[in-house]
């Protein structure tokens, strides 16, 4: 094996600090969403995980979801596996009672005066349809904002959930979408399109970058024009038309599309949530939002195509980032040879704002004689 190559990219652009991003962790002072509020029904509990450490999700047939370390004080048995009691959750096992401070109100053979510990509470909210929880120091909660849902809550709008696993470090999907010169994967989906990046601004915690784009060859879908509620035609670009802009706020992604107005016709927020410890798998959590058109019922009877196009785009992504991780882990280092600006920052973003210690390294490097 070259042993030159793991350190290519520092020795040539000699930008970038040698902390491999793919052992970056998620900050976890932020909130993540954990759960979208049709999964978690009342009286019940629903396991989930962020970064390795197990959360239940705790829903009361009165009063607000709450959220604790899935795991009972007395004998670490996952209190997911519990019965809700009120506005408590009781341990499966021995019946120990917590409730939404995580602190333990009951144990049935003990008497008041002689309760323990209880566990780890989070802070929890419930936010248009998503479950959020506050997964770091609990301390810092109040003072982060919640996240902006994109246009979730405009009623002229009409707005997509969508969200599955998939097999790869948050890092990946981040410069999945802020990169569009990716469109040649997407060549069978949306025919030839050339993007123009036209430049980029940050911040301390946040990057955003634009584009403009031509189409050099193929038809237009049909899901892509519910999408513009409008066609295009090939070669057709201007400075004020089709203009993409896609922005990582740390943790979260926004991409949006103007047409003719600063309203965009299509509105997209999405998360990548940690689920193991290694950080090599995620749960996304996507509002896509599209500009409801004049005429009434148009973008209604449109949907089931815009569904499919975007179906079909997540799919590729989905399959491409979880090759770059594979790959990742067989060598044991990030080896990309990255020369995009805008990725180059980027990277340099998500390695300032992640979290300070290394994750765990692959445990299936490739060895090489």
């Amino acid at each position: 094996m070259d042993q030159n190559l793991p350190i290519l990219e520092n020795e040539v652009w000699n930008a970038e600090p040698e902390r491999d991003l793919r052992r970056v962790g998620s900050h976890p002072d932020h909130w993540y969403p954990l759960a979208w509020s049709h999964e978690l029904k009342p009286g019940r509990t629903l396991a989930t995980r962020f970064a390795g450490d197990p959360i239940v999700l705790v829903r009361p047939k009165q009063g607000p979801v709450f959220a604790l370390a899935d795991r009972c004080a007395h004998r670490q048995v996952p209190l997911n596996q519990g019965v809700v009691e009120g506005c408590a959750v009781r341990c499966g096992y021995h019946g120990w009672a917590y409730d939404a401070s995580g602190r333990c109100i009951d144990v049935p053979y003990l008497g008041k005066g002689k309760l323990p510990n209880g566990v780890r509470a989070y802070p929890c909210r419930e936010v248009e349809g998503l479950i959020l929880v506050f997964p770091g120091n609990a301390a810092r909660a109040a003072d982060v904002p919640l996240p902006a849902l994109g246009s979730l809550a405009d009623p002229s709008y009409k707005t997509r959930r969508f969200g599955r696993e998939i097999a790869c470090h948050y890092s990946f999907m981040h410069e999945n979408l802020m990169d569009m010169n990716h469109q040649f994967l997407h060549r069978k989906q949306m025919g030839q399109m050339r993007p123009r990046f036209l430049g980029q601004d940050s911040g301390p915690d946040w990057l955003e970058t634009r584009y403009s784009f031509a189409r050099t060859g193929g038809k237009q879908p049909l899901g892509e024009a519910a999408i513009l509620g409008q066609r295009r035609g090939i070669g057709e670009r201007t400075a004020d038309k089709d203009l993409m802009t896609i922005r990582t706020e740390y943790p979260y992604q926004t991409l949006r599309i103007r047409t003719n107005s600063a309203t965009p016709v299509m509105d997209l927020w999405i998360v990548y949530v940690p689920l193991d410890r290694e950080q090599r798998r995620c749960r996304t959590f996507g509002l896509l939002s599209v500009k409801r058109p004049k005429i009434p019922g148009l973008l209604q009877a449109a949907w089931p195509l815009l569904v499919l196009f975007t179906e079909r785009i997540f799919k590729e992504d989905r399959a491409i980032v979880e090759t770059e991780q594979a790959a990742h882990d067989a060598q044991g280092a990030d080896w990309n040879q990255e020369v995009f600006p805008a990725i180059r920052s980027l990277r340099t973003l998500l390695r300032r704002c992640g979290a300070a210690a290394d994750l765990p390294a692959a445990t299936n490097r490739l060895e090489c004689a």
